[in-house]
């Protein structure tokens, strides 16, 4: 790899960031910007975030609660107006303030107690032109400084090579500056209205590349056909589901239909089928393999998991147990022995339905008559999954899960190469769980284990770490020797470090109540199915996304029995809007839009781990409209794609595409 910086500690670093070129440089973008343009101090609001000018007025104090460090000073402006500062673990600034010096302070107004939360300190006073600074998300390694200089010498090697693929009738339409431009305008804006501009031209053609791909994927499906197909009975699927002990809702007997028609037609399926915790998704797809046994065909269910694999292993085996349907598990945690028999009953024959995880579709895996594949949670969507399939030689209807709900007219434009069907109603009576904000050292904390404990109902503890690291985040290791002190014989840790036997063994000891108090990471985030759990303890839960959060209290109260989700922070003041979300609602649609809204440029990080596409610049909320232009514009591209100006973005997008299917397969 080419080395761009002669510190070896800053090329590691960019080897985190997967930046390997000038290039890469350049397109990794602010995350933010601090604005230092002083705020005018008349009427401030409560919350509102201010710049002052100033000097310290006084001696800098510092005091310890529990795990937070508490530093605090008088400031007094230009304008001789005084306010008392506090900075939460920074015991550093002890050593650094100095009382002569002019200090630029950004932080946020509490009015009743005229004080201010610091956010930043900056000595001395800034010119106008250097007001907003750029903000990149780096290792900790890697200094913000050392990045903004390697942005400048990027922008001197290669700067006149960046290239301009938008065709040229758009660019005057939407009155775009160039992408070089562009890029400038975003690392070194002299206003919002720069940054606006550039980010303007780098999101459109985020848009329109993604709006290209699927439409061409979606085109390239079409022309897919299966070979000759029995027509599914659909009396006998009907027959199939009075024979259940549940009545299925009104949304699950429609999207059934709807998958089974698809599965009828000559064109190879491409469906999302997508839903809320608890509304059924499991249920649909597994009658939708069972309408692919009906008419003569292999079913293969792929989960992200082996925990996941094995919990709808049973589930199936239990819901065909009348049936003559045959079953089998691939999984990495099984004997040699046992994978080259469940191979060997794959390619005969003797296997109707397949589960497991990626071992599914591994290179020496062969089907005798693969019709349906059902893919769960934690995939990457708005590629082409076919490569999945097609890399085996199959002609297969697919069948895809998300638990990450959206709305239906987002989800239409996200996953323009697939078919959407959403589930909102839930089968049995609504959910009954509360959530609620405290500290992590809140005596309410033990108080609610030891009733639930009372109750032999079990205990999901979750932490964003599993060894404790740089910062103050909570790890699954130190909650794990602290929780067994209080609860020697009920405590048991899980994370993504153990073998899949460790894993199994510890969720049956959870489920069966042997050890009814489980600290782990967010490996239980994806389906674990324990009916009895009511109580959800989350620390740092503001390091978590709010979909994620979401997944994670749908771990609990499953029963429809009162169930209890504790969100932990140590600093409410920031994480308050975020947090109450979730305390205010337990609609998974709405939730996974405020989460989307809340997420800014950079800072989407989570969207894959959500199943949802991973975009680099684009808020798929806020940019929505964009969106809406794009696609009609690629439809546009996509109808005369010979035009000269059209080739260029063309191009990209195909190359795209090859892409991630390599990566994907």
């Amino acid at each position: 790899m080419k080395q761009l910086s002669k510190s070896p500690r800053i090329n590691e670093a960019l080897s985190h960031l997967a930046i390997s070129s000038y290039f890469d440089v350049l397109y990794h973008l602010p995350r933010t910007y601090d604005n230092f343009a002083p705020t005018r101090e008349s009427n401030l609001d409560h919350k509102e975030r201010v710049v002052l000018i100033g000097k310290l007025a006084g001696p800098v104090l510092f005091n310890r609660h529990q795990r937070v460090k508490v530093v605090t000073f008088p400031f007094v402006t230009k304008n001789h107006i005084s306010y008392r500062i506090v900075a939460f673990n920074r015991p550093y600034l002890l050593n650094q303030l100095k009382n002569e010096e002019i200090y630029t302070l950004v932080g946020i107004y509490n009015r009743q107690k005229h004080e201010i939360n610091l956010v930043n300190l900056v000595r001395g006073e800034m010119e106008p032109d250097q007001y907003l600074k750029p903000i990149y998300s780096l290792p900790m390694t890697l200094a913000n400084h050392e990045y903004l200089r390697l942005v400048r010498k990027s922008f001197k090697l290669v700067g006149e090579s960046i290239s301009n693929d938008i065709p040229q009738e758009l660019v005057k339409r939407y009155r775009f500056i160039s992408e070089k431009e562009a890029l400038a305008a975003v690392h070194f804006p002299q206003t919002i209205d720069d940054v606006y501009q550039g980010l303007r031209v780098l999101k459109y053609r985020e848009c329109l590349l993604f709006s290209l791909k699927t439409q061409l994927i979606r085109a390239e499906n079409k022309l897919l056909k299966k070979g000759q197909k029995a027509e599914i009975d659909l009396q006998k699927i009907n027959d199939f589901i009075l024979t259940l002990p549940y009545k299925l809702t009104t949304d699950q007997v429609k999207a059934i239909r709807e998958i089974v028609l698809d599965m009828n037609q000559q064109n190879l399926m491409y469906r999302l089928l997508q839903g809320d915790v608890g509304t059924g998704k499991t249920l649909v797809a597994e009658i939708a393999l069972f309408a692919n046994y009906l008419r003569g065909d292999q079913g293969a269910l792929m989960a992200p998991t082996d925990a996941l694999a094995q919990q709808h292993f049973q589930t199936l085996s239990k819901l065909f147990s009348s049936t003559n349907i045959r079953i089998g598990l691939l999984t990495g945690n099984i004997s040699l022995e046992e994978k080259n028999k469940i191979k060997n009953q794959l390619s005969s024959g003797e296997i109707d339905i397949a589960v497991g995880t990626h071992a599914l579709f591994s290179s020496d895996v062969f089907y005798h008559s693969l019709g349906l594949a059902v893919i769960d949670e934690q995939h990457r969507f708005g590629v082409n999954q076919r490569g999945l399939l097609a890399a085996k030689g199959e002609r297969s209807d697919l069948l895809l899960m998300s638990a990450t709900p959206i709305p239906r007219t987002l989800a239409l434009t996200l996953y323009g190469d697939l078919e959407v069907t959403t589930l909102m109603q839930f089968p049995q009576q609504k959910r009954d769980v509360i959530t609620k904000i405290f500290t992590s050292d809140s005596n309410q904390i033990h108080q609610e284990i030891k009733k639930t404990l009372a109750k032999n109902e079990q205990i999901f503890v979750v932490a964003p770490l599993i060894e404790e690291g740089n910062g103050n985040r909570s790890s699954v290791e130190a909650l794990a020797e602290n929780y067994l002190k209080h609860y020697p014989q009920e405590v048991q840790v899980l994370h993504g470090k153990l073998n899949a036997d460790e894993k199994q063994i510890i969720l049956q000891r959870f489920k069966n109540g042997e050890k009814p108090i489980l600290i782990s990471t967010t490996v239980i985030e994806v389906g674990i199915d324990v009916g009895s759990a009511s109580l959800m303890i989350i620390y740092d839960a503001a390091s978590f996304g709010l979909a994620a959060l979401h997944q994670l209290r749908g771990r609990i109260g499953r029963q429809g029995q009162r169930a209890l989700c504790m969100l932990l922070s140590d600093n409410q003041t920031e994480d308050e809007e975020k947090l109450q979300v979730l305390v205010n609602s337990n609609d998974g649609f709405y939730i996974a839009e405020a989460d989307l809204r809340l997420r800014g440029p950079g800072e989407m990080s989570g969207l894959k781990q959500a199943g949802l596409p991973n975009f680099q610049y684009v808020n798929i909320i806020s940019d929505f409209a964009m969106f809406d232009y794009a696609c009609k514009d690629a439809s546009e591209i996509l109808a005369h794609p010979k035009d000269p100006e059209n080739i260029a973005i063309l191009q990209a997008a195909q190359r795209e595409i090859k892409y991630q299917l390599f990566t994907n397969v």
